[in-house]
């Protein structure tokens, strides 16, 4: 269940006719969404069909009980969702097998030094996202980890650690998944990689991990309800950039959706991040940030709007010496932050869920993207493609004499 509020902590911000053009526009694009061109995020075959959701979760039972590391190859798209999904569901020091490693992500020697030496003997199971299977990072990874696996089981046995996901036609991760024989999973064609973790991109890693896949989706499903509300909040995101707001902040207070508030960094500044456009999304983890943003925050310059995403319930651990669980007294610190903000000329958007668990996050994780793509219809831009990201790409593949580059 989601709630939210962006009344409270940003009335004094909402003045003017802004928001009257931009509801006006919002209309047509909640028409989009139920019965239009953008119908199609409300039907999961979309994303996953029931087959392919079975085959995922077979597939993962066999991973589990065959490997001491699992490693998901990829970047973007292809991990992020997954990472933080995982992050907010997994007990902060849990132990248990197996263990996740997200790889292609950066060319750090170091890390790869120390990756190279952690897994040379375990047992390990590799899946490859990519849609091309030409991405650079991810591409030099698999090479890494297929040298290893090579090192460590036979020709037939290759077969039962590598899986790849990739486009169901086309690419190299396709011609080289035929030419091995290596099993596959299909990224749908419609789906972009920021909005891929309902799709076998992200599901396969989370079952892997034990998490209850079904009923993320079934949250993710359910989440259709909320499109108004995604919409408004699109709305007032855009208002309050109009009020010289140009960045925003995720908040939460709650570690464990650090690394959602990382996602969505590239969810928004992906989907709307083009043609001198968009608002530029940064991320806070309170009350950490207080001792450090904070004071910008306060007294800074007020070029800064929050988006404070809250948990309801959670752990009940008593404080005596104020006779309040620790999540009253972080919940009393999540509101009166938004007060002292609020005075401090930084206005707040406030979403709630009931608690973390699959569903909820699959309902949250439908309502971000709902509002993205609304908030790039309404300044006008695509928000599907991502041209800006092939510029330097291009200059790499020229330096590296054009190797392989997505």
């Amino acid at each position: 269940m989601i709630t939210s509020d962006f009344n409270k902590y940003t009335f004094k911000f909402m003045t003017g006719s802004d928001k009257v053009k931009l509801n006006k526009k919002a209309k047509n694009i909640e028409k989009a969404f139920d019965g239009g061109d953008l119908s199609y995020w409300n039907d999961l075959n979309t994303f996953v069909t029931h087959e392919e959701l079975k085959t995922i979760i077979e597939t993962a039972n066999y991973v589990r009980e065959n490997c001491d590391v699992f490693i998901v190859i990829g970047i973007g798209g292809s991990y992020m969702g997954t990472k933080a999904i995982v992050e907010a569901l997994k007990p902060a020091f849990d132990r248990s097998k197996p263990e996740i490693i997200f790889l292609g992500t950066n060319l750090s020697s170091d890390y790869y030094r120390d990756v190279i030496e952690y897994i040379k003997d375990k047992d390990v199971i590799v899946n490859v996202i990519s849609k091309s299977g030409d991405t650079l990072e991810p591409n030099i990874a698999f090479d890494i980890v297929k040298y290893i696996l090579e090192g460590k089981y036979s020709e037939e046995e290759m077969n039962n650690h590598i899986i790849i996901t990739t486009d169901a036609k086309k690419g190299s991760l396709r011609k080289l998944a035929k030419q091995e024989g290596y099993f596959t999973f299909e990224i749908p064609s419609k789906i972009g990689g920021r909005f891929s973790v309902f799709t076998p991109v992200g599901l396969f890693p989370l079952a892997v991990m034990g998490i209850d896949i079904v009923n993320l989706l079934e949250g993710f499903s359910h989440g259709n309800v909320y499109t108004p509300l995604a919409i408004e909040y699109a709305v007032d995101r855009e208002a309050l950039f109009r009020k010289n707001k140009p960045v925003e902040a995720f908040v939460v207070y709650e570690e464990k959706l650090y690394y959602f508030t990382e996602w969505l960094k590239q969810l928004f500044a992906e989907t709307q991040g083009k043609n001198g456009k968009g608002i530029l999304p940064i991320s806070i983890v309170n009350t950490r940030d207080l001792h450090s943003l904070g004071q910008f925050l306060q007294q800074g310059n007020d070029i800064i709007f929050e988006t404070v995403i809250g948990v309801e319930k959670t752990s009940t651990i008593k404080i005596e010496k104020y006779d309040k669980t620790l999540h009253e007294i972080n919940k009393i610190a999540e509101e009166k932050v938004c007060v002292a903000h609020y005075d401090g000329k930084t206005p707040s958007l406030v979403i709630h869920i009931e608690k973390i668990n699959e569903y909820n996050l699959g309902e949250l994780i439908r309502f971000f993207i709902t509002s993205a793509i609304a908030g790039a219809l309404l300044i006008e831009v695509d928000p599907f493609d991502q041209p800006g990201v092939e510029k330097y790409k291009s200059l790499i593949k020229e330096a590296l004499n054009n190797i392989y580059i997505f």
